[in-house]
């Protein structure tokens, strides 16, 4: 599990092996028996253009009888995908089963220093989520999607017990609902035909964030081309939205109770009506503004034209970072979500209801903290989404200190932890996990440090509050 979090560099143990596009089948045949591997890179000069394996002559020389004097680039894949060397492990291994590669060049400021090759690694794959991730895109159906998805709470059981971060984890366990929105977009458009128009599908809440537990619901929505024409594209992007949608509930990730989802014609839009969209939100902050951009601030690519949303986004952290009265009615709305600390400092639990004597570890506790770290990211003009990246900017706005953020960094921290680990605890008892926790779950010294942890957030509050003077608007 610590594996999947590193870096790719830390598995590079050669030098890539290379040779001139102009070779021949033979000297590249030769040079993988020599060297004892099974690609090859192609460069022109110091520029890579293409990556030869030993299937490539297997099946493309050999299989068809061709001459060994064949020019290699007519065996060799020329449009090659790279990635950086510093991105984790499992991001690199979720590329290479998206899209069926098996060697994979790693690249440090735009030059080849490895080749990722999946046969040496697999020794430690057999029980990680990059597996799973490879048999969510090999599914033929909706069917086959929910039987995989049903191995998530346990994969998350074993990454808690194997004592992965909450952040490692909110990574991993996301890039799985990634693999399913991606490849329930690809069943849809085997079924319904290419798209008339470019199209980006947007996540929005936690998975945006990467920050997803094994209970979440989905916050969806899609940017369209501005060719879009309702009257004569409407019908398909309905029905594209409508098969992802469903299907994610299929798969356990409910539909949103607030009906923030693409299949929802006010959430497919295109880019210049989303524009008007945000401006609006942005100039006239009411409450339903202030909740709607809560949730739209936090946005990611998904599967599509990411340039669309990369164009949204610009715009949108240019209007807020200039606008002080929308950041100080965010910063309002922000402080409604308080931790929950009562008199002298004591744990309040809910007093009724289904979960009564609880706490409320998203919405009393990591919900305010990712409020803070939004309203320091719109101020600082920072185009992070995930919560600890934006915390990790946060002093660039004026909005929190250096100590300031550190502190929130470990609060955030300490409570996924007791999120996951609570549960952990609920999977292993087969009960549905859920975000409320009973204090006795803890130890004295853990209910300490959660008190600890509430306080700190009031602290940030309050301090954010009297910079904005909000209440007074």
């Amino acid at each position: 599990m610590a594996l999947l979090t590193q870096p790719v560099s830390s598995l590079l143990r050669r030098q890539p092996v290379r040779t001139d596009v102009q070779q021949t089948a033979q000297h590249v045949a030769q040079l993988m028996k020599t060297e004892h591997v099974t690609s090859v890179l192609l460069m022109d000069e110091q520029r890579l253009c293409g990556i030869v394996t030993d299937s490539d002559l297997r099946n493309r020389l050999v299989a068809q009888n061709l001459s060994a004097q064949t020019p290699v680039v007519q065996l060799a894949t020329m449009a090659v995908q790279t990635i950086p060397d510093d991105v984790p492990l499992f991001k690199a291994l979720m590329v290479m089963a998206r899209h069926d590669i098996h060697h994979l060049p790693v690249m440090r400021r735009g030059e080849v220093v490895g080749i990722l090759n999946a046969t040496s690694v697999a020794q430690w794959l057999s029980t990680t989520p990059v597996f799973l991730a490879g048999s969510i895109h090999r599914q033929p159906n909706v069917a086959g999607l929910i039987e995989a998805t049903q191995a998530v709470p346990q994969m998350l059981a074993r990454l808690a017990q194997n004592h992965a971060s909450a952040q490692s984890m909110g990574h991993v366990i996301t890039s799985i609902t990634d693999a399913v929105t991606v490849r329930l977009l690809q069943l849809a458009e085997a079924e319904l035909g290419p798209p008339p128009v470019d199209y980006v599908w947007v996540a929005a809440g936690s998975q945006a964030r990467s920050e997803q537990t094994a209970q979440t619901d989905q916050d969806n929505c899609m940017v369209l081309a501005d060719t879009y024409r309702p009257e004569h594209h409407g019908t398909y992007f309905k029905a594209l939205a409508t098969h992802v949608c469903d299907g994610l509930n299929a798969c356990g990730y409910v539909y949103c109770p607030g009906e923030m989802m693409a299949m929802n014609d006010t959430w497919r839009m295109p880019l210049s009506q989303w524009r008007q969209c945000f401006l609006h939100w942005i100039e006239q902050p009411e409450p339903k503004a202030l909740m709607l951009t809560s949730v739209f601030f936090d946005m990611r690519a998904v599967h599509g034209q990411a340039d669309l949303l990369d164009a949204l986004r610009r715009d949108v952290l240019h209007w807020a970072h200039g606008n002080g009265i929308f950041l100080a009615h965010l910063v309002r709305n922000a402080l409604t979500h308080t931790p929950p600390l009562g008199l002298w400092g004591r744990l309040q639990t809910a007093r009724s209801g289904e979960h009564r004597g609880t706490i409320d570890l998203k919405h009393r506790g990591l919900v305010p903290i990712i409020d803070l770290a939004r309203v320091y990211a719109l101020a600082g003009q920072v185009d992070a989404v995930n919560t600890l990246e934006r915390l990790s900017h946060g002093t660039e706005g004026g909005e929190v200190s250096v100590e300031g953020a550190r502190d929130l960094v470990d609060t955030w921290t300490f409570l996924a932890d007791v999120r996951i680990q609570h549960q952990k605890r609920q999977i292993e008892r087969g009960e549905a996990p859920d975000n409320f926790l009973r204090p006795n779950e803890l130890s004295n010294f853990e209910r300490q440090h959660l008190k600890q942890a509430f306080a700190t957030i009031g602290t940030l509050q309050e301090a954010l509050g009297q910079r904005h003077q909000a209440g007074r608007l």
